[in-house]
């Protein structure tokens, strides 16, 4: 079936193309264009032709599905197919409307012409993908916009306005309706002055008009060198630019292409396609049919006005929808209700909202003080205090108040999501939606599945995400879920380099050097030592943490809960966040050393490294052989959006992948033969040893 549609308007070639949903240049589509592009050149009674794609958009760029594959230059490629546009001898028109993104804006860069509505958008997103714009974007914008214009374009990958662009050589006219009529008059009146002996505007013959094209590139060299010191793209970007400049417009393609495959074949852009891929692939529920119908939420009730509490109402109050937030104590419920009128005034002070949205968020605000004051809403998430007798106490009320047919959510970060259905009459309208703090900025929501929960309230709770900006995982039930599950090993293993002769700090500047945002230490103070110290006491008392943290724990003891005691595993200063290394600690650790009689050692950077991040493999391996996560991709995007993996890395299992699982193998062994080694924990998952036997990988083979 081809994907054009083919359509002449008086002697004008009208050629709308179509690849659902984005128009995205895949093979099939270039191969048909190039096929319409053919026969209009060869038809003499058509004299231009418009480009323009169908369902009110333009393209939004190469199908990224066929990047480091076969097709991505499989003739004819996004670079033939812009080459015939240019060299045309009857003009070409692209008529924008929506979005003409990478590839799709090279596109309408080789016309001769470029029409748009006033409301579309262009821009160069390779940038997001560890990638520069590799079908003559470098080269052709510059020429368009000026150098200064095209490095803003490309390095932001940001969509933007037409309008910004509107009295730049790259649009003929921007209109704000009638945009094939406006093409068409465009093309009639390029051809008309062809036969007048004019000749067609190519971006490739205009000169780049930058008086110091060295010392601006130079600049921008300088501050990409800051903003982005693990990414290779921008400072390519800017060399191909550059390059173009100050050579030819074919050479400056040919230096494009050899940086484009540069980047193609690097790490880091490696990561960030899978990162792509790995965030739309974790809405997908492998067992629900996709036309399960979602049951509608209009209403929200949250039970607790805490910092988490007050931080989940904001997530529904910017999607417009209505919440009724529950405090027994007016005290808490006045704080709460202070607190989200906080941070709107922060965002009105900052230029992000204006007075009148604030006010119509707040205005969506009902805060209530009695259960039955939310019997009639349509989900209610619970956000109490961490402990099951509390939890039980919320949710018996809940069942004997709120009407049925609700959807009842616990946020609870580690506890047993079926324990707490149990509580309940309904355990099938019960499910985990465990947000991160702070949950009105965090992106990360796991969304855990009952063993009774209903199709229809998981799919209810993945399309609500969206609504409120977050991306979904699912996870299944399991002390600590995906994320907390992982990060009690990753700690644990933090605490055994103590234990060995490492320093907090030593270890927290060995994997913020790797790429972290924090450090185990760090991150623990950030959030509140003494929310791990509950959690381990809960895990003594059941049995399940069979070794103590003797240091962890004496800080706790000692009220050491972090920043906001101004005392953790690093001291602080009152209005400082920087961390301090404490005598106080390191006194504690050398009198645990002693009792425990350890021998101790010195530890270089890449093996910190490698046993947290391996310990997060082991786990997430574990966590995929139990089916707690439905894919290796999704284990990532918890540790990208929850727990400040870095990004250019890919997440856990990926980075775990590009080091090969048999490299891995073997070093987690290694690990076990050391003097204190955990022989149990060290003992690789069977999945691990499965997929490295077979060569395979946790992204790129069946887990």
């Amino acid at each position: 079936m081809t994907k054009v549609d083919y359509s002449t308007r008086g002697r004008i070639a009208v050629i709308a193309f179509q690849s659902p949903p984005v128009n995205s240049l895949g093979f099939a589509l270039r191969r048909d264009l190039l096929l319409a592009l053919e026969r209009a050149v060869a038809d003499d009674g058509v004299e231009g032709v418009v480009l323009i794609g169908s369902n009110a958009t333009f393209s939004a760029g190469a199908d990224i599905r066929e990047f480091g594959g076969p097709d991505m230059r499989r003739g004819p490629s996004l670079w033939t197919l812009n080459s015939f546009l240019e060299r045309m001898t009857k003009p070409a028109v692209a008529a924008i409307e929506g979005m003409a993104l990478g590839g799709g804006l090279e596109l309408a860069m080789s016309c001769h012409h470029r029409v748009a509505l006033t409301n579309a958008k262009i821009g160069l997103p390779e940038v997001k993908l560890g990638l520069l714009p590799g079908a003559g974007g470098t080269q052709r914008l510059p020429r368009l916009i000026g150098v200064e214009g095209a490095l803003n374009v490309m390095l932001s990958g940001e969509p933007l306005p037409v309008t910004l662009f509107a009295k730049s050589p790259l649009f003929d006219k921007v209109v704000e309706s009638g945009l094939i009529d406006a093409a068409v008059s465009v093309a009639e009146a390029s051809a008309a002055a062809l036969k007048s002996g004019k000749v067609l505007p190519r971006a490739r013959d205009m000169k780049v008009r930058e008086p110091d094209v060295q010392a601006l590139c130079q600049f921008a060299r300088n501050t990409a060198k800051v903003a982005f010191k693990e990414y290779p793209a921008p400072l390519s970007i800017i060399d191909a630019v550059q390059f173009g400049a100050e050579n030819s417009f074919d050479a400056g393609l040919a230096e494009e292409g050899r940086l484009f495959k540069q980047l193609m074949d690097g790490p880091v852009s490696a990561a960030l396609r899978h990162v792509f891929f790995a965030e739309r692939a974790a809405s997908r529920i492998d067992d629900i049919p996709p036309d399960i119908k979602s049951r509608d939420v209009k209403s929200v009730a949250i039970i607790g006005a805490g910092t988490m509490g007050t931080g989940i109402a904001i997530n529904f109050l910017n999607a417009g929808i209505p919440v009724r937030l529950l405090e027994l104590n007016k005290d808490a419920l006045d704080r709460g209700v202070g607190r989200i009128r906080e941070v709107y005034e922060g965002q009105v002070k900052k230029g992000k909202l204006d007075s009148a949205k604030m006010e119509s968020r707040m205005g969506l605000l009902t805060p209530v003080l009695e259960y039955p004051a939310i019997k009639d809403v349509d989900l209610v998430i619970e956000a109490v205090f961490e402990e099951m007798s509390v939890k039980e106490k919320v949710f018996r009320t809940l069942d004997s108040t709120v009407r049925q047919g609700a959807i009842l959510a616990t946020n609870t970060s580690t506890l047993d999501v079926n324990h707490i259905a149990g509580f309940t009459s309904r355990p099938q309208d019960v499910i985990g939606l465990h947000f991160f703090s702070p949950a009105n900025v965090m992106r990360l929501l796991e969304v855990v599945r009952g063993a009774k929960t209903t199709p229809d309230v998981l799919a209810t709770a993945t399309t609500l995400s969206k609504k409120i900006k977050k991306t979904a995982v699912v996870s299944g039930v399991c002390d600590g879920f995906i994320g907390n599950r992982m990060i009690h090993h990753y700690s644990a293993q933090a605490m055994q380099m103590i234990n060995e002769g490492a320093s907090p700090e030593q270890i927290d500047r060995a994997v913020e050097k790797f790429g972290f945002a924090m450090g185990p230490f760090r991150m623990g103070d950030l959030a509140g030592n003494d929310i791990g110290w509950h959690i381990r006491k809960r895990q003594y008392e059941e049995g399940s943490l069979k070794v103590r943290q003797v240091i962890a724990d004496k800080l706790c003891e000692l009220g050491r809960f972090g920043q906001k005691t101004g005392a953790g595993w690093y001291d602080y200063k009152k209005g400082d966040r920087t961390a301090y290394p404490s005598t106080v600690v390191s006194t504690i650790i050398d009198e645990a050393r002693k009792a425990a009689g350890t021998p101790l050692r010195k530890l270089d950077d890449r093996e910190i490294v490698d046993r947290l991040v391996y310990a997060l493999v082991n786990e997430g391996a574990r966590i995929l052989e139990e089916k707690i996560a439905q894919r290796a991709s999704d284990i990532d995007i918890v540790y990208l959006m929850g727990y400040g993996f870095p990004i250019w890395r890919g997440g856990p299992m990926h980075y775990a992948d590009s080091q090969t699982l048999y490299e891995v193998s073997r070093r987690m062994q290694s690990f076990a033969t050391q003097p204190g080694g955990d022989h149990e924990f060290w003992k690789p998952a069977s999945l691990i040893e499965h997929l490295s036997a077979e060569g395979r990988s946790f992204t790129g083979g069946v887990a």
